[in-house]
C-alpha cells in the first residue's frame, strides 16, 4: 500500500488552462472517487497521476516518492480502463501473465498469482478462453485481474464500469469494493455516476471545470456540499433551488408570496437582508398541517416510482420557482392540485448568491 499526494496540480494545454491548482493527500488503503460530468478534468487528473500526461506544474507524489519526472511503468501502478484493453489473440491466463512475462518474472510465480487473481475475481473457469468469448463483465474482470497480479502500489479506475448495462454495473460495483476491501491497496477511481461515488468512495473529490470544488466523504458532500454547484450535482433528483433573502433580523429565509422559512438559532445575523440562494433536496419535504413556513406547491405532474412518488410543480402564484418532492411510497396526486409542504432548517441549504459559496448556519 502506498499513499499519493497532490500539491498544486495544474495542465495546460497550450495557453488554455484546464486544470487549476489540485491538492488531496490520499492516504495509503484509501478508496478515493474523483467525480464530476463530462469535461470536468477528473480524468486528466487520473492520467497525470499514472504519467499518461506531463504535469505543467506542481507535485505529485507516491508513497513519498516524487514521480513526476518517473514513466508510467516506474511508478508501481496499475490501471483499468473503460474500454478493457485486453489482447484479443490471448487466452484470459495469457492476458493476466503478460505484463509479468515480459519483467522476465519465474513461471511459476506467473502462474500462482495468476491463479490466485483468478480465485479472487472468480474467473478461474475461463482461463482457456479468448476475450470475445466473455461477457463484459467478465471481460471487466479479467482487466482488474491483470492489475491484481501485478501487486502495484495504487490501482486506477478510469470509468471502468460504463460500457455495462444497468444490472450488471451494481454487481460489479459491488465486487469492486469487495475487491479492495479485501486486498486494501490504494485506489483512485474515476466517474461521472453519482451512484458509483456515493457507495464505493471512502471520500470524493468533486471536480468542476478543472477545479476540486469539495473534497469530504460522500456524506459530508451529501449533507454540506460547499457550493451551488456540487449540491446540484449530487443527489438525484438534483437539489431544488430557489431565489431568497435573508431577513433584517437574520433569523429567517423570505421567499416571494410572504414565505419565511425560520432557520436555526436565529443563524445568520451577519448576512441579514442579502440576496442567496435556498436549496432544498426533494427528499426533505413534508406533507404540512397547516404550520407556519408552509410552501404550497401547485402540481404538474407526478411520476409513481413504486417505493417512492415523484412529484414535479411549481412554487408560488406566478410560478417563477419548478420544484421536485419526493415522497415515500405511493402518493397520488391530481394536477393542478395544490400541496402544502413544509421542511425542516436543519435541511436549509444556503448559499451566496454571488460566488456559489455555502453560507453556514451557526448550529449549537
Amino acid at each position: 500500500m502506498a499513499d499519493v499526494r497532490l500539491r498544486d496540480i495544474y495542465k495546460s494545454f497550450g495557453k488554455t488552462e484546464v486544470i487549476h491548482g489540485i491538492n488531496c493527500d490520499i492516504h495509503s488503503g484509501e478508496f478515493i472517487v474523483i467525480l464530476g460530468p463530462s469535461g470536468c478534468g477528473k480524468s486528466t487528473v487520473l492520467r497525470m497521476i499514472a504519467g499518461l500526461e506531463v504535469i505543467t506544474k506542481g507535485e505529485i507524489a507516491i508513497d513519498g516518492k516524487v514521480v513526476n519526472d518517473l514513466e508510467p511503468a516506474e511508478r508501481d501502478i496499475a490501471m483499468v480502463f473503460q474500454n478493457y484493453a485486453l489482447y484479443p489473440h490471448m487466452s484470459v491466463f495469457k492476458n493476466m501473465a503478460y505484463g509479468l512475462k515480459i519483467r522476465r518474472m519465474p513461471k511459476k510465480e506467473i502462474e500462482k498469482r495468476v491463479r490466485i487473481a483468478a480465485d479472487i475475481l472468480e474467473i478461474t473457469e475461463f482461463l482457456g478462453r479468448k476475450p470475445r468469448q466473455l461477457s463484459g463483465g467478465q471481460r471487466q474482470r479479467v482487466a482488474m485481474g491483470r492489475c491484481i497480479v501485478r501487486e502495484p502500489k495504487v490501482f486506477l479506475f478510469d470509468e471502468p464500469l460504463s460500457n455495462l448495462d444497468a444490472k450488471l454495473r451494481v454487481q460489479m460495483r459491488l465486487e469492486i469494493r469487495r475487491l479492495h476491501e479485501n486486498l486494501k491497496i490504494t485506489s483512485i477511481y474515476v466517474t461521472h455516476d453519482q451512484v458509483e461515488a456515493m457507495t464505493l468512495g471512502d471520500r470524493l473529490i468533486v471536480m468542476d471545470n478543472g477545479y476540486a470544488a469539495q473534497i469530504g466523504s460522500p456524506l459530508e458532500v451529501y449533507e454540506r456540499p460547499a457550493t451551488v454547484f456540487v449540491a446540484g450535482f449530487i443527489g438525484s433528483p438534483s437539489m431544488n433551488f430557489i431565489d431568497a433573502r435573508v431577513s433584517p433580523d437574520g433569523g429567517f429565509v423570505e421567499l416571494n408570496g410572504g414565505i419565511r422559512l425560520a432557520l436555526e438559532n436565529d443563524s445568520l445575523p451577519n448576512h441579514a437582508g442579502r440576496e442567496v440562494i435556498l436549496g432544498i433536496r426533494p427528499e426533505h419535504f413534508e406533507v404540512a398541517d397547516q404550520r407556519a413556513g408552509m410552501i404550497e406547491v401547485k402540481v404538474d405532474h407526478a411520476e409513481i416510482l413504486g417505493a417512492d412518488t415523484l412529484v414535479y410543480g411549481h412554487l408560488g402564484e406566478d410560478g417563477a420557482f419548478f420544484l421536485t418532492v419526493r415522497f415515500p411510497a405511493i402518493h397520488h396526486f391530481e394536477k393542478s392540485a395544490v400541496v402544502p409542504l413544509v421542511v425542516s432548517s436543519k435541511n436549509l441549504h444556503i448559499f451566496d448568491k454571488e460566488s456559489g459559496g455555502r453560507i453556514e448556519q451557526k448550529l449549537e
